[in-house]
């Protein structure tokens, strides 16, 4: 069973930047880095929505478009780690932030990665 814990969110300003960790742990009978990751969020009364996701090789990233140049997802597979740097951040953007990780899927669908963090508030005030 893998575990997810994000930390990092908070309140901000617009134009200001934030960075998310999430941080996996547990028994798998695969290493951590042979784990897709992926980033998503939910804003009250939407649906939960993807932002970002990184292949397990670290060297492919997929962003959704309202994000793009603004956010960057990387990982660091020595701590088993998915880190999620969001700058010029717009009210737009606040939510409940959620990583979600696989070890076979890699890609923006929600319903397809097996693993999920319990989330963590980004709030951007005007």
């Amino acid at each position: 069973q893998v575990q997810l814990v994000e930390s990092g969110g908070g309140l901000v300003q617009a134009g200001g930047s934030l960075r998310l960790s999430c941080t996996a742990s547990g028994r798998t009978s695969t290493s951590y880095s042979t784990y897709s990751m992926g980033w998503f969020r939910q804003a009250p009364g939407k649906d939960r929505e993807f932002v970002a996701s990184i292949k397990w090789s670290g060297d492919i990233t997929y962003y959704t478009d309202s994000v793009k140049g603004r956010f960057t997802i990387s990982r660091e597979n020595g701590e088993n780690t998915v880190y999620l740097q969001m700058s010029n951040l717009k009210p737009e953007d606040t939510a409940v932030y959620y990583c979600a990780a696989d070890a076979s899927y890699f890609g923006r669908s929600r319903n397809a990665y097996d693993y999920w963090g319990q989330g963590t508030q980004v709030t951007v005030s005007s």
